[in-house]
């Protein structure tokens, strides 16, 4: 009898455990490796749980990745409160929820010192309006307003200077059940100052008339601006409107529906408008005319899009710019019944855009096979619920990035069964013809229409050693649902070094954010990072570098 055919600790069956490690099974009945609570951290905070996967519910999802976050607080609580605040600020999660989410529960099931240290990071992490109102009802949940809450919603409000507070005000009234008024009724701030005075006052009275005359106060004439604009719904109001958008900055929250119908009242918007809030309104602006033939407005629009510091400054996530670009591309909204013609220069600067909003790559030389999972769990639902943006076409524009700048690069996506196998109809490796000049919007197409099937994450490495490939680094963008191989990754990656006398490096890069990986933790050639995170690429391209072209 071979009893090594069945007990081998080079060659595992991916539904078996590797003799003598620590794995555990997936979602599909694969083994692999239980990433650490603070690597389930990041991931949560830069993925966060809406839609769940395609295995685990968004309930599960949600509660597993909770019971990580509070694992992390009851060991150490400020460093998850640093965390949260790091993630938040650089902007690198395309949305906040889950750093506020992660927030509450330090600031009421932490202990002191950790509470403290969340409501003190409460203006940092919770920004705008909107953020604070998600923040008050997270409290909610997690057991509600005591001194300390009403103590840090209070500051939030009065620490804030008075032009600030009196725009956050008119753009963001509402949200959740929560509005500033039903905040304001539960913190009882006691205002520093005549002007926060008479914002609160207006946030929970409002105001019974509006006469023609501005406001003498220059920051409580924002208010006098929105009560105004808020009154003009015809035709007529036009000229005004734009005037007091212009003279107020008054954001396109402020403007009344009937108004963006036309041209003018965008004419005016855009040029305060926040770059986010471009980005979700260049449907309707294309549609309504201001975007059109060698426009002035659509000029200024692609200057914006071209500028790297903005981006980052706006924080302006790489994901929010492809939903942007992919939206925008096809013509229509996810919602609704808006459509449009696309602008060509608009769809270009929307795809630069997104290259420009990771951190800046030098090309480092390593010799890279970039493998994208396709398979049927990576089609589960959106990456952090952005719309229309699966796991598996989020893995390509991953992948893009680091194929911008690297030229000693190939593209590989895996499915089931051997490559060998592979053809037209029968799922398998695939080459991808992706090149750096290649549109993101093409690669949306083209990756959905990839075969897909059970999946076998060690087809890169064994391919790559069957076919005396030379490869530095392989990056697997991958949900770690692997179970259909005869080998496991490590294992194949580990004969693949040996064939090939290479040290090759692998590079997991997680595109849910559930509590598994492929890489091995015992192994310092291998690393796990999290999909969309936007310093990703810069930390694949460092982890590359110490790879080089060594020997084995």
């Amino acid at each position: 009898m071979k009893f090594t055919k069945w007990f081998n600790l080079k060659t595992t069956p991916q539904l078996a455990p590797i003799p003598g490690t620590s794995q555990v099974a997936n979602d599909n009945g694969g083994y692999v490796w239980a990433v650490d609570d603070w690597a389930r951290l990041d991931r949560f905070l830069i993925l966060g749980s809406e839609g769940g996967t395609f295995y685990v519910s968004e309930q599960k999802l949600t509660r597993d990745n909770a019971q990580a976050v509070l694992r992390c607080i009851a060991a150490d609580g400020a460093r998850v409160v640093a965390r949260i605040v790091e993630i938040s600020q650089a902007g690198r999660a395309p949305k906040n929820d889950p750093a506020l989410f992660a927030l509450a529960l330090a600031a009421k099931l932490g202990d002191e010192p950790t509470r403290r240290a969340a409501f003190a990071a409460l203006p940092r992490v919770a920004r705008i309006g909107t953020h604070l109102f998600h923040f008050a009802e997270y409290i909610k949940a997690l057991g509600g307003w005591g001194r300390g809450t009403m103590r840090a919603f209070a500051r939030w409000y009065n620490d804030m200077d008075a032009g600030r507070l009196a725009l956050q005000a008119v753009k963001y009234q509402s949200r959740d059940g929560w509005s500033h008024r039903d905040v304001l009724r539960k913190a009882h701030p006691v205002a520093p100052g005549q002007q926060h005075q008479a914002i609160y006052n207006w946030m929970v009275k409002g105001w019974d008339s509006v006469g023609e005359t501005p406001h003498p106060d220059r920051v409580l004439a924002t208010i006098w601006a929105f009560e105004r604009a808020k009154r003009m719904t015809t035709r007529a109001d036009v000229r005004d409107l734009c005037e007091l958008v212009l003279q107020y900055g008054l954001p396109h929250e402020c403007i009344p529906t009937e108004m963006k119908q036309f041209p003018q009242v965008w004419e005016a918007l855009l040029p305060h408008m926040g770059l986010t809030a471009m980005l979700r309104n260049l449907g309707k602006m294309t549609e309504v005319g201001l975007l059109g033939w060698l426009s002035d407005a659509e000029a200024f629009v692609i200057d914006r899009l071209s500028r790297a510091e903005a981006l980052r400054a706006a924080r302006v996530h790489p994901l929010a710019l492809l939903v942007a670009l992919k939206t925008y591309a096809q013509g229509h909204g996810e919602k609704g019944k808006l459509t449009w013609k696309p602008r060509q220069k608009i769809v270009d600067a929307l795809d630069r855009a997104f290259y420009l909003s990771f951190e800046t790559l030098t090309p480092t030389g390593a010799r890279t096979l970039l493998a994208l999972d396709v398979s049927g769990s990576m089609m589960g639902p959106p990456i952090a619920g952005m719309p229309g943006i699966s796991p598996r076409v989020g893995s390509a524009a991953m992948a893009l990035v680091t194929a911008a700048v690297e030229p000693a690069h190939e593209i590989v996506a895996f499915t089931a069964g051997s490559y060998k196998t592979w053809s037209a109809n029968n799922s398998g490796l695939t080459p991808v013809s992706f090149s750096s000049r290649t549109h993101l919007d093409d690669v949306i197409k083209a990756t959905d229409a990839l075969p897909f099937g059970a999946t076998d994450c060690a087809l890169p490495m064994v391919w790559a050693a069957d076919n005396k490939v030379p490869i530095d680094v392989f990056c697997v963008y991958t949900d770690s649902e692997t179970w259909a191989g005869k080998i496991h990754p490590v294992q194949a990656l580990r004969a693949y070094r040996q064939k090939m006398g290479i040290g090759a490096k692998l590079v997991v890069v997680a595109m849910t954010s559930n509590g598994f990986s492929i890489a091995d933790p015992n192994d310092a050639g291998m690393l796990d990072v999290v999909g969309f995170d936007t310093a990703t690429p810069a930390i694949i391209s460092d982890f590359a570098t110490t790879a080089g072209r060594t020997q084995a």
